[in-house]
């Protein structure tokens, strides 16, 4: 899609945000904060209302365009492989992994809150772990935008558009259409999420970046991505959390959401999910 947004400053002495494309990756959510750095015990300004700016200013965020290489070209032995796990993930279509990959689509909070839960192994909500849920929702810009360069750039067709089989978001395949699938903003953001977290609770670190790949991987189950635009978007990923580590709001924030697992823990508060439904329907990978 390439719908276009302007916003008025959020807060005093932000410049206009403008000509950005919007995304129903991001759900047509924000465009890149040019705003100042916000005490972490201050409202969070938001671009669109549920949607809170990232951490980083425009000029700040990774330059997807320069650090990928372009997407597979047709007729080449990566873009069949492309093909092939694409024509692979069809088979999942109405399995319970093709219902958690439509909850993965979700971005909007407090419903993507807890993709993370059962991996952790301890809830993330706005009224249990409030500095972790803000963590959440702003590392989203983040390393979502961060795609954005390359996005634009390469315009690259999704799978649904090319071979003509459903995604798991009819509803949102219009948008999708006119959006460029490389890489992957959805891929971006979960790995994103998946290294913040794991260096929160290194004890789970496995589970948790074992969920940040199928994360990834529901997009091509969705129908929505090629494989290298997940493989891709978990790089720009990593490198918007390298980005975020030199921000000391997010070092704050980052600071007060380890104390708040530690006192989740504590308590002996639980994820609050059904996490055995979600490892068997995580059981069913692409072959």
């Amino acid at each position: 899609m390439a719908r276009t947004y302007k916003y008025k400053e959020a807060i005093p002495m932000q410049r206009h945000v403008s000509n950005c494309l919007a995304s129903l990756l991001l759900l047509t959510l924000i465009n890149p904060s040019e705003a100042r750095q916000a005490d972490p015990e201050q409202a969070i300004p938001e671009f669109r209302p549920g949607y809170l700016v990232g951490y980083l200013q425009k000029e700040d965020l990774p330059n997807s365009l320069a650090l990928l290489p372009p997407p597979p070209a047709a007729g080449t032995p990566a873009f069949l492989l492309d093909q092939t796990l694409a024509a692979k993930s069809q088979a999942l279509r109405g399995s319970a992994r093709w219902e958690l990959a439509i909850r993965d689509a979700d971005l909007k909070f407090p419903a993507a809150a807890g993709t993370f839960s059962c991996a952790l192994g301890a809830p993330i909500s706005e009224q249990q772990t409030p500095a972790l849920y803000r963590l959440l929702r702003r590392t989203l810009a983040d390393a979502g935008l961060a795609t954005y360069s390359a996005k634009t750039r390469y315009s690259r067709t999704r799978p649904f558009v090319l071979n003509q089989q459903p995604s798991c978001t009819p509803e949102d395949e219009p948008k999708l259409a006119k959006d460029g699938s490389y890489p992957s903003g959805h891929s971006a953001i979960g790995w994103a999420w998946a290294l913040v977290l794991s260096e929160l609770a290194p004890e789970h670190a496995d589970a948790i970046w074992a969920r940040g790949r199928a994360y990834s991987e529901s997009r091509m189950v969705c129908n929505v991505h090629w494989y290298s635009d997940i493989r891709e978007g978990r790089e720009v990923g990593s490198t918007a959390v390298a980005r975020l580590h030199s921000d000391p709001t997010f070092q704050a924030d980052f600071a007060m959401a380890r104390k708040e697992l530690a006192t989740a823990r504590s308590q002996g508060l639980d994820s609050g999910r059904d996490c055995a439904a979600e490892a068997r329907a995580l059981a069913a990978g692409i072959d």
